[in-house]
């Protein structure tokens, strides 16, 4: 599926970097009331960062980290509240697969709160045991093989 006039992005420059933080800022912090300590993290130097574009303007971001030579972690998935449901997210997180793929990655392992769990069954991941928590919200952990 493609959406008229979305695109995404690597992160390349701090500029872009700061699009992307502003989205988690509004959605995880704001939105979510998770501590900004939380949120801003150590992972953000060495992970992989994707920017969603609609139209030129900044929608939605999510990263991944490394863990080591075969799986990734895809995390701060976040899409701007207006344009939830329109398939945003799924392509961020395709394109975090796809990237990880190409880069020679097996797996993805991702911490899902649980208001978003099938939005990851739908595309794919299992879920791994129980809920837990994170940040103060519900969240289960979800694998899925990249191949």
């Amino acid at each position: 599926m493609s959406i008229a006039g979305l695109t995404i992005v690597p992160i390349e420059n701090d500029a872009q970097m700061k699009q992307a933080w502003d989205i988690r800022r509004r959605v995880f912090i704001e939105e979510q009331h998770v501590p900004e300590e939380i949120e801003m993290d150590e992972d953000d130097a060495h992970a992989f960062h994707a920017l969603a574009l609609l139209d030129g303007k900044p929608v939605g971001c999510g990263r991944y980290v490394a863990h080591g030579d075969s799986e990734v972690k895809i995390g701060r998935m976040a899409v701007v509240t207006n344009l939830r449901t329109h398939g945003i997210g799924r392509e961020i997180l395709v394109y975090l697969m796809r990237v990880a793929r190409e880069r020679g990655y097996l797996h993805a392992v991702l911490h899902a709160q649980m208001t978003a769990e099938g939005f990851y069954l739908r595309n794919g991941y299992v879920p791994v045991g129980e809920v837990f928590e994170e940040a103060g919200i519900a969240h289960r952990k979800m694998v899925r093989e990249l191949g």
